[in-house]
Parts: C-alpha cells; structure tokens; sequence
C-alpha cells in the first residue's frame, strides 16, 4: 500500500459504482484473500469503503494496513488510478493480476515497519497479549472473520454519500477503538489571481495549490502557500483540490446561459472559438461552439454519455473524461462544424470579494481615488473609483439629509457579508466624515434600465437574452429571500450590467433609509408606488413576496425595453388601479407563458404569489438550452 493514496476518478470496477460516491472520503482495495492458500485458485476481489470523514477514513487506512501486516504476499507496486473499461486509468494496463511484480506502474513506499513508530499502543493493537483476546469488530459492530489479506491496494476517491452498489459499500460506525491518525490539511486550488493590497492577506496565483489553515469564517480563508508563508484570501477564488473538476479549465463557463454563451463567442469573432458550459438538464453539459461557415454563428452541441460512462459528441469518438474529449476535438472536428481552437480571452469577469480585505469594512476615504460620474438619483452621485490606484469600485457620494445616515451605518457590516454572483457586492462604507461614502464592485455598464433603453433596437424580439436577464435578477432575488433579506426597492434602475452580460441586483435594503418624496405615500411611509403591491399601500407591508411583485414590474420593465410602468398616470392614479385589481398589460412581442408568469407575481394576496426559488425553476423551464 502507497503512503499517500492517488485520486482517482470513482469508476467501474466489478460493477456500476455509484456516481454519488465522486464527493466522500473514501478507498478501494483489491486484494485476493486465498493468494497465499496455493490449493485455493480465486479471482480478484475488489472492496469499497465509503466513510463520511476523512478522519475515519484514515482509521480504515490504518486498520487494513494493521490487519495485512503479516500478510505472506504485499505487493511491492501499486496502480494510482483506478480500473476501468478493462484498464488502469493511470498507465493503461490491462492486466489486473495481484501479482507483486505486475499489478502496479509505481513502486510502494510504505511498509510494514512503519507502522512501530506509532508506539505501544499500535503495538499492542497488531500483536494482542493473548491469542483469547476478543476480535476485533466491523463499523457495525459485528465480531469480524479473521481474514490473511494479501497483495492490497489502496486509491483514495473523491468524497460522496453512501448508495448501493455492486462493490462492498462500509460505513465506519461508534465502536472504531483505533487511534486517529492526522487527517492530512485540505488542499485547494486557485481559480483567479487575487493580489493581496492589505496586510494579513496573501496573494493567489491562478492554478497554484494552497494549504488551508482556517476556514471557519465563511468569506475569508486563512491559507499556506508553497513557500511557507500564510494570509488570508478571498474562499470564493478557490476550490478544493479533490472537487475542482472541470472548474480548472479556461474553457469551462459553469452556469452560464445559452444567449451569454453566443453573445460572448460572438464577440471574440474566431473561428473554432468555445466554451462549455452547464445544461438546464442537470449533471449534463453543453458545448457552444463560432464558426463562420457557411455564416458566422454559433452551434450547441450536448455532450452525452454512453454505457460505459465514456463521454462523446459523436458516438464514433468516446473518452473517459470531458477533457479527454475537448483535447480529442482540438485535433478532430469528428462531426462538428469546426475543430475547437480556442476559449475566450477577451473580458472574463472575475468575482467580487466580499469586502476588500479580510474583516475591511471601513474605508478611508483617502485610499480611494474619484473618477468620473456614472450618475445620479434619490441617494446622491455615483461615481468611479479606484481603491489604493488597483481595483475599481463605484462610490455612492450620498446627499446630506438622503437617508437616516445612522440607521444605515449599523447594517452595513451586515451587508458586506451578502454575496452572490448577481449581486452588486458592498465592499465597506466610508463613515469618519459627511456624506457618507458608499462603496460596491463596479460594473461597466451600469444600470440595467438604461442598458435596455441603449440598446432597445438589438434587444427587442431577442427574448432568450431578454429572458436570462430576468433569471438571473431571480437569481439574485432568490438568495436574498433565503437569507431573510427585504430588498423593498426592486427595479430596472436598481439593477446594473457587466462584462459577460451579467445582470446583479444592487441597492438592496437602501430603501429603508431613504428621505425622498418620490418614495413617500399620503401616508408618509417610503416606497416606490409603481412597484408596490396592494398590502404595502394599504399597511406598509413589506416582506419577500412584496419583492416578487415589484419582479414582475421589472420583468414588464425588460419586455418593453425600458418603458415606464403605468406611462404617465401619476402615483395616485396607480394606487387606485392596484386597489381595482388592475395589473400592466402585456407587452407586445412578451410571450404569453412569460407574461403568465408575471401575473403570479401580481396575486392581490401576498400568499397567492410564487417564491423567488420557485420563479427562477419555472423561467428556466422557458429558457432555451
């Protein structure tokens, strides 16, 4: 058995194993318990065993290797991955003998006597004082068969839960009496450079591996590098080693719709220029491939899988992994339009961090550099900037008298811990002075009423890109109902565009603390009337389903590329048609199963209406793949 057991991809051994075996701790063995009974002749078994820790992995470990550590045969070679279709994934041998000096491509570095610096109590656990000793038990708690294992091999896999399978599936139970052995540190991979500004942070450079050594705050890692030295980095910019899976690859776009895919490849302009990206069928994945023949446009293939799990465009041509398979079509167009060349290199957006630095909240104000205005409105001026001359952010310069200035500074701190990928993130406040400065991630193309009104021509009609606005804001929406969080300004113009096309909810909150008369009913209380439903202009009512009707107003609001709800009927006008029941009409060229769904965000009772999480799975159902 090898000190340090390779990973693997989980596959067919003796039978199907269980797909939902890629995330746990676990280890396979193969071993033959009669190799040393030459009366005996017996086939290879193969044994799996799934832990829900790696702690209690590395007890198993342990045990095997204690329990086969007299063992007449232990194989001097081992094989770092696993078999499958009729070979070794690692060297591609197809000889799957336990024979010491075959079954293997890499030589074994542990051995027994490794195990006697462990002490007395290993000691005492491999060689019992008396032979009457009681057996030891399985994870179950049953007296197990004493068994002389020979010639075993160890590979770890990537974690998971535990199924049926064909192979042997054991869970570790209460009763494991072994001592634990260090779990090893979790390994992570960058998957964005990050250039450490503060002191405590640490700079990450794109595919390196680090060490964890904190992760118990949900935003800010505490990490090692490989010279030795230890900061702080954004948990958002890496992956775990073990889970990275396609995430590692330039060409891979996670989540990313149909109409961002075209409109981003289309924007590159080269021929055999790709991405590969998440279907709406989950767990599948769908190619999105330019070419200019015979015209410039861009394909969608699905990528499928066979019998054996190989995966393929074109049944002719099947690999063992996607990456197999986009190597294969670099070289072979092997049915598709082109060969693949290339991933975009243009704009890629990086993700925002949540807070500037770790535990940065404050911001002084002298660190930020003003540029030019973005606009104005209710808070004030927004303006670009430039945090310490490196990253870009857009500062909200509020007018003295705006907002209740101190009410708002209390939840700020709060604020900056919300992230997601469609919303505007806080990265602090600047407080010490008046205004207020607030401060956001900024991005290029600022709000999203003005982006659809800009380019009302190109967008009317287009109703997948008019639609992944929508889901994406639902998205964003969805988070924010499930932390709890009212955004009770919820509108085209409180939306902003980035690079990629990438819609992200901003202001959320804000509202709250805002002084304006265009936010205040007869009655005094603060909200904008166009977008509020019936419980909110009788009793100021606010909750998560208030914000779904306002989604419905803003859905109206993409449809129509930017018109005002309601035209030019004033506030009071609007109060009395939501107390009529009257809701905006449908916009012409809005497909009807759209326009049904905004009228569920318009039930005159708060209940009747939809959740955001139950929104966005019925618009994905509307979405092309």
């Amino acid at each position: 058995m090898p000190d340090t057991s390779a990973i693997g991809p989980f596959s067919n051994i003796t039978g199907s194993v269980p797909s939902v075996l890629k995330s746990s701790s676990a280890l396979q063995i193969v071993y033959n318990p009669y190799q040393c009974n030459d009366t005996v002749i017996a086939a290879d078994l193969t044994l799996c065993i799934f832990t829900p820790t790696r702690e209690e992995r590395d007890d198993w470990l342990w045990s095997i290797r204690s329990a086969s550590k007299d063992s007449c045969l232990l194989a001097e070679v081992y094989h770092s991955s696993l078999w499958c279709s009729r070979n070794y994934l690692c060297c591609g041998s197809n000889q799957r003998s336990t024979s010491q000096s075959t079954n293997g491509c890499l030589p074994v570095t542990w051995l027994p006597s490794s195990l006697q610096h462990m002490g007395s109590n290993l000691s005492q656990l491999i060689h019992p004082a008396s032979s009457h000793s009681p057996s030891p038990k399985t994870p179950d708690g049953d007296v197990e068969t004493t068994v002389q294992v020979a010639d075993v091999q160890v590979v770890e896999v990537p974690p998971a839960s535990p199924t049926n399978s064909h192979n042997a599936v054991l869970t570790p139970g209460p009763s494991a009496t072994i001592e634990t052995v260090a779990a090893a540190p979790k390994k992570v991979v960058a998957l964005y450079p990050f250039q450490a500004i503060e002191s405590g942070d640490i700079s990450l450079e794109k595919g390196e591996e680090y060490e964890v050594v904190d992760d118990s705050q949900e935003h800010w890692w505490k990490v090692r590098d490989k010279f030795g030295a230890i900061g702080y980095i954004p948990s958002n910019y890496v992956k775990e080693k073990e889970l990275i899976g396609l995430q590692k690859y330039d060409w891979y776009v996670g989540d990313m719709s149909r109409q961002r895919a075209e409109n981003l490849l289309k924007h590159e302009d080269r021929e055999g220029c790709f991405v590969i990206r998440n279907s709406s069928t989950k767990g599948m994945y769908t190619l999105s491939l330019f070419t200019k023949i015979p015209t410039p446009q861009v394909k969608h293939y699905h990528i499928k899988q066979n019998s054996k799990l190989e995966f393929f465009l074109s049944e002719k041509h099947c690999c063992l992994s996607i990456g197999e398979l986009v190597n294969y079509h670099r070289h072979n167009s092997g049915g598709l339009a082109c060969r693949l060349k290339m991933p975009p290199c243009g704009d890629r957006s990086i993700p925002a961090t949540a807070g500037l630095s770790h535990d940065k909240w404050e911001i002084d104000p002298s660190e930020l550099t003003l540029l030019e205005e973005l606009g104005s409105g209710q808070f004030g001026v927004v303006r670009r900037g430039k945090w310490r001359a490196k990253i870009e952010v857009a500062v909200k310069m509020m007018k003295e008298g705006t907002m209740s200035e101190d009410d708002f500074i209390d939840e700020a701190k709060v604020m900056t811990k919300l992230q997601h990928q469609n919303l505007v993130q806080l990265y602090g406040v600047c407080t010490k002075h008046r205004p207020i400065f607030i401060v956001t991630e900024y991005l290029k193309h600022g709000s999203l009423l003005s982006y659809l009104r800009k380019h009302e021509t190109t967008l009317t009609g287009n109703y997948g890109m008019l639609l992944d606005m929508c889901i994406q804001v639902c998205k964003g929406m969805a988070y924010l109902e499930r932390h709890n969080y009212i955004h009770r300004d919820l509108a085209a113009r409180n939306c902003l565009v980035g690079s990629e096309n990438v819609v992200k909810v901003a202001d959320f909150g804000l509202a709250r603390y805002v002084l304006d008369d265009e936010y205040t009913s007869s009655g005094g209380a603060k909200f904008p009337i166009k977008w509020a439903p019936p419980e909110v202009l009788h009793y100021t009512r606010f909750s998560s389903k208030s914000d779904v009707w306002a989604y419905g107003v803003l859905m109206w609001e993409v449809f129509t590329c930017g018109k005002m709800p309601y035209g030019r009927l004033k506030n009071a006008e609007v109060v009395e048609r939501v107390q009529r029941g009257i809701v905006l009409e449908r916009p012409p060229r809005c497909p009807e199963k759209i326009y049904a769904v905004k009228q569920m965000c318009w039930a005159p009772n708060a209940d009747d209406r939809p959740s955001f999480r139950s929104l966005k799975e019925e618009l994905k159902l509307l979405e092309l793949d």
